[in-house]
């Protein structure tokens, strides 16, 4: 009888996975492009006015005291040439103040419903650039690109193109990988009665029993010995590893109650670190800033820009508009009066970087006095969505900094005789925050 042992070869395994990935490619490669819902498109104004240009001076002279479609400081400015005459609105914009004084009942009225303010004059916009504002105001509000795309079944942004298309290539990677197991059954079944029939040997007799592999080691004092010791390294290793992390949060990112992206206010809005962190340089800590410094802006911004609002929702599964309600919720904030309603609420702040009490850091005396930038302790903030622990705040982290961090020697007469010979008596190089002091013991801890 022939002695021989039935496997499948490396070119049948390499046949079958070009096949798979062909088959894949094949289905990837057909038109997955998406379109994106369309804004309704703007209407002009009876005048002929240009809408495009009437957003530009809109945005430029307007847009801080008025919104097109909601009430802002002044009131919703959607189709007010169909509420006013244009040759009262001419003057209106041009110059309120005289238009009142003038004793013009509407223009009366209208002071008298606002509260009284004063509305700025634009005398340098010709009836030409207001036209195109009373353009650019009649622009019909957009529908959210959001709503369109789920009431037509699909998605954000043609996501719902990308998942019809992604299911239709499982279901035919799925029905290859089927069709590859029946071909091997039945493969494996055809040469199994191929071997029957020419009385070729599949099965073969168990070779004689071996000794285990665990019983040869222990059998063996010297692998044991070496095993035992490097057993016990590694456990040391790992164990000192551990308990060194203890206390250290870095990574740590909690959920706050209100969503704070700095990737957008520090990094695209371009805000200073110290605009809302303001104690940070006169103070040892640099505080939480009060909600009413966030309402400085928000009062102007209820919602954010459709790409933006697409943006949260898609990368970070954040809805923008809902965070800012929070806000206005917190602060008792009513966007529709443009008032303070009164009723607040506070919010619990999760705190993010935590030092033990036994140490003491002093944030102006690296904020101002070391002209230390945020991001050397905090990372690159203006690139966070979420904010997160970026150094370990360790004492070895600490002394390290202290190390390598040179003193500016600039800008501070008092000291500049006393640093000029430090630096000389130490051969003239920089002088570091170590060689004024900054390893003793008492600096840091009380």
């Amino acid at each position: 009888m022939i002695n021989r042992r039935l496997h499948f070869s490396a070119g049948q395994f390499l046949l079958a996975f070009l096949f798979v990935t062909l088959s894949s490619i094949a289905v990837y490669g057909q038109d997955a492009t998406t379109s994106d819902g369309v804004p309704a498109a703007p209407v002009e104004a009876s005048s002929g006015g240009d809408a495009a240009l009437g957003e530009a001076l809109f945005k430029a002279n307007c847009a801080s005291c008025h919104k097109l479609y909601k009430k802002a400081v002044g009131p919703a400015l959607f189709q007010v040439s169909q509420k006013y005459e244009r040759e009262w609105l001419y003057k209106w914009i041009k110059n309120s103040a005289k238009l009142i004084a003038s004793g013009d009942a509407q223009a009366v009225a209208v002071y008298n419903e606002y509260g009284q303010q004063n509305m700025n004059s634009f005398e340098q916009l010709s009836n030409v650039d207001i036209d195109n504002i009373l353009a650019y105001t009649d622009t019909e509000k957009p529908a959210p690109v959001v709503a369109a795309a789920g009431a037509e079944g699909g998605a954000v942004a043609g996501s719902g193109d990308n998942t019809m298309t992604n299911n239709i290539i499982l279901g035919a990677l799925a029905i290859v990988l089927l069709l590859l197991v029946v071909l091997l059954v039945v493969v494996n079944k055809t040469l199994k009665r191929f071997a029957d029939a020419n009385g070729i040997q599949t099965e073969f007799e168990i070779e004689e029993e071996r000794t285990p592999i665990w019983k040869a080691f222990v059998q063996n004092q010297f692998l044991v010995l070496v095993s035992s010791i490097f057993l016990l390294l590694a456990s040391a290793y790992f164990a000192y590893g551990a308990l060194m992390s203890v206390g250290v949060d870095q990574g740590y990112a909690p959920l706050q109650p209100i969503h704070y992206s700095h990737r957008i206010h520090a990094g695209t809005s371009q805000i200073d670190c110290k605009y809302c962190h303001s104690s940070a340089r006169e103070s040892k800590h640099s505080g939480i800033p009060s909600l009413n410094v966030c309402m400085n802006c928000h009062k102007s911004i209820g919602e954010v820009a459709q790409s933006t609002y697409q943006e949260g929702m898609e990368e970070y599964g954040i809805d923008y508009n809902k965070e800012i309600q929070k806000l206005y919720a917190a602060t008792g904030w009513d966007s529709d009066e443009q008032k303070f309603v009164g009723e607040e609420k506070p919010v619990r702040w999760v705190r993010i970087h935590n030092l033990p009490d036994l140490a003491y850091f002093n944030h102006a005396q690296h904020v101002t006095a070391g002209n230390i930038a945020c991001q050397t302790c905090h990372g690159p903030v203006e690139e966070m969505e979420i904010m997160y622990q970026y150094s370990p705040l360790t004492m070895g982290w600490c002394i390290n900094c202290h190390r390598e961090t040179n003193v500016d020697l600039q800008g501070n007469g008092y000291y500049e005789q006393i640093h000029k010979e430090l630096s000389e008596a130490r051969g003239g190089r920089q002088l570091t925050i170590a060689d004024l002091g900054g390893l003793e013991c008492g600096k840091c801890h009380y």
